[in-house]
């Protein structure tokens, strides 16, 4: 099959290209550096024209929840609508969007499945992925082009720069703590591609919505430990929310006043403490046959091994 993966010099895009290509598919990766067509998606162009291409897999997009916000429509709502029209002016059947877990808020049933509705919560990562969405079943009405939608959970591992690399350099930095409650849904990302390729080319996906977690959830500060045992630490220090809050409000008060962006914004902050539940997959496994094959405690050995190799932990 022809695939064009967009995002693909980011985390999961690149590792997606990677795993399509070793299948034996015809890949073309676009970003707005160092792939194969270069373009800013939030901006119409010439390279709206994509040529022969079977399936569309959107995965760019501005992604977290950093204090500054400007961009985040930009990208992950307007570029899902020019993304939308690239695929089908070119004739793609099929055209499948990276979403978020984030769309359905932090105040959600254990277990959630794809039939709940979606929150807005302020947050513009988010409210922007729910936009896309709306825009990908709108045009999956409208046009017939058949849309998959794919929320996938916590997706950690090799490249992951949100919940690998991020916490590795603040526990190494002593910069950070983590709430006393909260439920954390992780998903390596091999099993996140694996299920992203089914959901490009499985025939009964079309115009459906499935989710990809671990299946199970973990509580927040377990999951931080794992980064803290790399580092020869025993854990990381807690704090109850209230006390997180109030911290990540006055510093982010501070930044923005100097013009700058601090990661552990008040936003992220309940995303980590107020999820109490995680996400159902039993959709995912009947639909595309799909289940997570990494349990949590081979890929952080697995993700170990790779930070080893990049120099950011000692040998062992």
């Amino acid at each position: 099959m022809r695939f064009v993966v967009t995002g693909a010099a980011g985390f999961i895009g690149s590792t997606l290209v990677a795993a399509l290509r070793e299948q034996g598919h015809h890949v073309r990766g676009l970003d707005v550096a160092g792939t194969d067509i270069i373009a800013d998606i939030a901006v119409t162009g010439g390279w709206m024209d994509l040529g022969d291409v079977d399936v569309v897999i959107h995965t760019a997009a501005m992604v977290g929840m950093p204090s500054a916000t400007e961009a985040f429509w930009r990208v992950n709502t307007l570029g899902t609508r020019h993304a939308l029209d690239a695929a089908r002016d070119s004739g793609a059947h099929r055209f499948v969007l990276l979403s978020s877990v984030t769309v359905f808020g932090n105040d959600f049933p254990d277990q959630v499945t794809e039939a709940y509705p979606t929150r807005p919560t302020g947050v513009p990562y988010a409210d922007t992925k729910i936009a896309a969405e709306h825009l990908c079943l709108d045009e999956h009405i409208r046009s017939g082009i058949e849309v998959t939608i794919v929320r996938p959970g916590d997706v950690y591992g090799p490249r992951s720069r949100p919940w690998t690399l991020l916490p590795l350099q603040m526990i190494k930095s002593r910069r950070v703590a983590v709430p006393t409650t909260g439920v954390h849904s992780p998903v390596y990302i091999d099993d996140v591609v694996d299920g992203l390729i089914r959901a490009a080319t499985v025939p009964a996906a079309g115009g459906e919505i499935v989710t990809l977690s671990g299946g199970v959830g973990v509580a927040t500060g377990e999951y931080f430990d794992y980064y803290a045992h790399m580092l020869g630490r025993t854990s990381v220090p807690r704090l109850p929310r209230a006390v997180m809050l109030a911290a990540a409000g006055a510093q982010a008060g501070v930044a923005n006043r100097l013009g700058r962006t601090i990661e552990l914004s008040p936003a992220a902050v309940r995303y980590l403490a107020d999820r109490r539940g995680t996400y159902s997959i039993e959709k995912a496994g009947r639909l595309l046959d799909w289940r997570p094959q990494t349990v949590l405690d081979d890929g952080m050995a697995r993700t170990a091994d790779w930070l080893r190799t990049e120099g950011l932990l000692r040998p062992v």
